[in-house]
């Protein structure tokens, strides 16, 4: 995002990111997670799960913030998101 000018704390904030799991034999194809996901991090593979259905696949992993949304809104639980700490914001806190 490009700020018309640059904020006060901008060297002390770290964006976020997150790591997906999906739980394939889970999940129904609903395409909820993809639809949701703010940063298109998802999209639906050609691959089948044991019942059928396409499951999500992650497609930039990079860009995933860990908002949460795709795993809130997944209807089976079939999805989740952990937040990935860098070792230097481990050492910053100590």
């Amino acid at each position: 995002m490009k700020f018309w000018r640059t904020p006060l704390d901008h060297d002390q904030i770290k964006i976020p990111h997150g790591r997906i799991t999906i739980i394939s034999s889970r999940c129904k194809g609903c395409e909820v997670c993809e639809t949701y996901c703010p940063r298109h991090v998802l999209t639906m593979s050609t691959t089948f799960n044991a019942k059928g259905y396409h499951i999500p696949e992650v497609i930039d992993a990079e860009a995933c913030v860990a908002c949460g949304l795709c795993q809130i809104m997944c209807p089976e639980f079939a999805i989740y998101v952990m937040e990935v700490v860098s070792p230097t914001l481990m050492m910053s806190s100590l």
